[in-house]
C-alpha cells in the first residue's frame, strides 16, 4: 500500500576538485569535492556507463513479504517494482557519496535565505508521534507518525539531538530541487562545474544502477540476498530501543542492533557500509527521492514524466527504505510514489547527482 505523503548569494570559498574533473575520461571511483565553507563539503563519486537489472523476481517478492522480510503481504506494493529486466545507463554520472546532510543543507539556507515547504505558512511535515505506544489495538492499526506544523529539517521531532552529519529530512521534492539549483550555481560561479553537467536529483534508473554497486545480477540487497550479511552495513528496523523507552519498532526486525532507533549519521558504517561504487547508505537510513514521476508499473530506462510534453512531475519516486522499515522494504528494488512535490517526512531525504542536464517541472496537483 502506498505510504501517504501528500537566489542569489555568492559564497567566497575555495573549491577543491580532484584532477578527474578536468580529465576527458573520468574513471570509476574518481571523486569531486566542493567546499561549501565552515568545514562543510559535498563529495560525489564517478559512476561509469553500464547495464544492470531493474525490478525483482517473484522469489524476491515472496521473501520480502515472508517472515524474514516482514513486508505487509496481500498489497500491491511489490508490484510497483516490476519484473526483472535489463536496463542500460548510457551516460556516466557522479553520485553523492552520502545523503545530503543537515550541515550541507544548512549552508544552502544560510547562503540563500531559503524557506522550506514545511516552514511556509500553513506548511507541515510528517514526524514521529511520541505518544505512540502500540501498533495494533482494538480500534485497528495505529501508525507512529503524525502531521506537524511546528517541525522541519531543523528539528524533525526525534527526541534526540540532530547533528550536522545526519541526513537532512523533512524536506520536499521542491526543496531538494532548490538545493541542487543552488549547488549548480555555486560550482558554476567558482568555475568548477564540468561543461554540460548540472547538480540535480538522480533519475530513477541512475539511482537503481548506483544502488546495485556494479552488480549485473538482481539481488535483494547490494551485497547479495543474505539478510544476515547486512549486519554492520545498514540502518533499518532492528533491536534498538526508542529514545527513553523500552520499546523497539514493531513487526519484523533484524535480529541485531544497528545502533540507531532513528536515522544514523551518514557513512556511519564505513567501508563495510559502502557498495561496489563506494556509495554509503543506499539501502536503509532514509528514503531517497529521485527525479522521476512515479509509474506504478515499474521504473524506466529514461526519465519518466507525468506529461511527456510538459515534462512535469507531480508524484516523485523514492527509493531504498529507511530506519523504520522492515528488511523487505529496504531492498534495492523497492520503490514508492510520494503524494506530492511539496510533501516532506522525517523518513525522507535525498542525495545529489552530477550529470547531464535533465529538464523537469515540479507541479502541485
Amino acid at each position: 500500500m502506498l505510504r501517504i505523503m501528500s537566489i542569489t548569494f555568492v559564497l567566497t570559498v575555495s573549491v577543491y576538485v580532484c584532477s578527474s574533473l578536468r580529465a576527458e575520461s573520468p574513471q570509476q571511483g574518481d571523486t569531486i569535492r566542493a567546499n561549501l565553507g565552515k568545514r562543510t563539503s559535498v563529495e560525489v563519486v564517478y559512476i561509469p556507463p553500464g547495464d544492470f537489472v531493474m525490478g525483482s523476481t517473484p522469489e524476491e517478492k515472496a521473501w520480502a513479504t515472508g517472515i524474514e522480510g516482514g513486508a505487509q503481504a496481500g498489497t500491491d506494493r511489490e508490484s510497483y517494482e516490476g519484473d526483472p529486466r535489463p536496463l542500460k545507463i548510457d551516460d556516466g554520472f557522479w553520485m553523492g557519496r552520502t545523503e545530503v546532510t543537515v550541515g550541507q543543507f544548512r549552508r544552502f539556507v544560510e547562503a540563500t535565505g531559503y524557506v522550506t515547504d514545511a516552514e511556509q505558512p500553513q506548511g507541515w511535515t510528517q514526524v514521529f508521534d511520541h505518544s505512540w505506544d502500540r501498533y495494533f489495538s482494538k480500534s485497528g492499526i495505529r501508525h507512529p507518525w503524525k502531521k506537524s506544523e511546528s517541525h522541519s529539517w531543523r528539528d524533525p521531532n526525534f527526541g534526540i539531538p540532530v547533528r550536522d552529519s545526519h541526513p537532512a529530512v523533512c524536506v520536499s521534492y521542491q526543496d531538494m530541487q532548490a538545493f541542487c539549483r543552488w549547488l549548480t550555481k555555486h560550482e558554476e560561479g567558482n568555475g568548477s562545474l564540468p561543461e554540460g553537467l548540472e547538480y540535480r536529483l538522480p533519475t530513477e534508473s541512475e539511482w537503481a544502477y548506483a544502488c546495485r554497486g556494479g552488480r549485473k545480477d538482481s539481488t535483494y540487497f547490494w551485497w547479495g540476498d543474505d539478510l544476515t550479511e547486512g549486519k554492520g552495513r545498514f540502518n533499518i528496523s532492528s533491536v534498538d530501543f526508542l529514545p527513553g523507552r523500552d520499546m523497539v519498532w514493531p513487526l519484523a526486525n533484524t535480529p541485531w542492533s544497528d545502533g540507531y532507533a532513528f536515522m544514523s549519521p551518514v557513512d556511519r558504517y564505513g567501508k563495510k557500509g559502502r557498495n561496489g561504487f563506494g556509495l554509503a547508505d543506499m539501502c536503509g537510513n532514509v528514503w531517497e527521492f529521485t527525479l522521476d514521476h512515479f509509474d506504478p508499473t515499474g521504473g524506466h530506462e529514461k526519465l519518466y514524466y507525468a506529461d511527456e510534453d510538459g515534462k512535469t512531475v507531480t508524484r516523485p519516486v523514492c527509493r531504498g527504505g529507511n530506519y523504520f522499515d522492515v528488511p523487505g522494504n529496504a531492498r534495492c528494488a523497492v520503490r514508492l510514489g510520494i503524494l506530492g512535490v511539496q510533501y516532506s517526512d522525517s523518513r525522507d531525504g535525498f542525495r545529489v547527482c552530477l550529470g547531464v542536464v535533465k529538464e523537469t517541472t515540479a507541479m502541485i496537483r
